[in-house]
């Protein structure tokens, strides 16, 4: 459920806008950035609390993210973090069973849910104002007081089993996504599975491993709780003392480091019974979020696959040998990967798809991009990340977010920095650097009926 549009956050999110741009064509200073005013402090316990307000729109959000994923999980144990996802949100002991969902229902709630990635957990909720306390009372309660028995375990590995069936199991190109992270990342690596994890790790998992995971991971002191919206600054920390200050003191638990991966070039072809079209997936191991080059990849992947894309002209535009060409810098924690994906037309040919690719690829590691194609990247990275500002959920979610990767709520000046501040040679630099076709992963996918009819190298 997506959080409606209201008129004061889109009054702020035009605001921010101009603010952000009202010196177009003209050098950007840093103090007209947008910003989001916010106030961070952290309980005895260890619980990071972030306060963002904005009184124009009776609402609040409240956004828990636990700083634990599918990276933090060790072998056997794949898709241990999202399964607990599901765990939070089937009773704890004062709510009860499954009473989650409906409480918000029934205040009002407009969005609720939570999700994981490989780096973090996050549960969030926006409420009506007057129904702040409320909100923070089911967050406290799940985190303090979880109530986890073998009937609801085994209900909820049946659910993630259905959900990884549905959504990548019996999906077209679902087999090619997992083919793609152990082509990827070696056995052993937290990264090898996707984050749904593997049906027999999830078959295999026991009550014993949940109670574990929780009293390891979802510990005060690895939680940060940003709270945006409308309250009063004063009544709110009493509610956060309230529901949050009695928890034991707690230490952040450690997370591996794990370099990134270097592997050799590798092709595979797959054959997808729920695929129409082939699907040519090119990948490479690169730099981890906000490390040197991970933003440099982004305006790469802007260059080559958006509408306006080298990629793109050829192959769907000039060529039409395409139908679609997608691509980007999955950026995460401990390192990323960069990928290009060329959906082919019926009667398109792979070799001569797969050439053109080559020719784009070799000249952006050997001649830099344009000033043009370059500036083009940059406006467009800055007039999304400004209009994202918009909700009041993904105002918190970005103060949760860089709070989570480099260590500071305040780093959207530095965020749109990484790119401004770059150059078409250093995209060059990164280019020739990581993308070269000796760690490349080629995946082709092809219908399974048309399997036997064609060739691929």
């Amino acid at each position: 459920m997506n959080e409606p549009r209201r008129r004061g956050a889109r009054y702020l999110g035009l605001a921010l806008l101009v603010a952000a741009l009202g010196t177009a064509g003209t050098a950007r200073a840093q103090d007209q950035d947008p910003k989001i005013p916010f106030e961070r402090y952290t309980l005895p316990n260890g619980i990071e609390i972030i306060l963002h307000q904005d009184n124009s729109v009776p609402i609040v959000a409240v956004d828990v993210w636990y700083h634990v994923g599918s990276g933090d999980e060790v072998p056997g144990k794949s898709g241990f973090a999202h399964l607990f996802e599901h765990m939070l949100f089937q009773g704890s002991k004062h709510v009860g069973e499954d009473k989650h969902f409906e409480i918000l229902k029934n205040i009002g709630a407009t969005t609720v849910n939570g999700s994981t990635t490989t780096d973090r957990t996050n549960y969030f909720e926006v409420v009506p104002s007057n129904q702040l306390e409320t909100a923070l009372w089911l967050e406290s309660d799940r985190m303090g007081y979880l109530n986890i028995d073998e009937k609801e375990f085994a209900n909820q590995q049946e659910v993630v089993r259905n959900e990884r069936r549905q959504r990548y199991d019996n999906v077209p190109y679902g087999k090619s996504r997992a083919a793609l992270h152990e082509a990827l990342y070696p056995e052993g690596h937290p990264y090898r599975y996707m984050t749904i994890g593997l049906h027999t790790d999830l078959e295999n998992a026991k009550l014993d491993d949940v109670k574990r995971f929780y009293a390891t991971w979802y510990v005060p002191a690895n939680a940060t709780v940003v709270i945006a919206g409308d309250f009063d600054t004063a009544a709110c920390k009493k509610l956060v003392q309230k529901w949050f200050g009695d928890f034991p003191k707690s230490t952040r638990p450690d997370h591996r480091k794990v370099p990134m991966p270097v592997i050799p070039a590798s092709k595979q072809t797959i054959k997808d019974p729920f695929a129409k079209l082939r699907l040519l997936q090119f990948a490479w191991n690169t730099p981890a979020f906000f490390a040197p080059g991970d933003s440099e990849l982004d305006i790469l992947a802007g260059t080559l696959t958006s509408k306006t894309g080298r990629l793109y002209k050829r192959l769907v535009l000039e060529e039409q040998l395409a139908v679609g060409v997608f691509g980007g810098q999955a950026s995460q924690q401990l390192s990323s990967y960069f990928t290009i994906a060329v959906q082919l037309r019926s009667d398109a040919d792979v070799d001569k798809v797969r050439k053109i690719v080559d020719e784009e690829l070799g000249k952006v590691r050997t001649q830099p991009i344009t000033k043009r194609e370059f500036d083009r990247v940059v406006a467009n990275t800055e007039s999304r990340f400004v209009w994202g500002l918009e909700p009041l959920l993904s105002r918190a979610e970005t103060l949760e977010r860089y709070n989570h990767y480099v260590g500071t709520p305040d780093f959207i000046t530095g965020d749109l920095d990484r790119e401004r501040k770059s150059s078409p040679a250093k995209v060059l630099e990164i280019a020739k650097k990581y993308l070269g076709p000796e760690h490349r992963v080629e995946i082709l996918t092809i219908p399974a009926a048309a399997g036997d009819q064609v060739s691929s190298k």
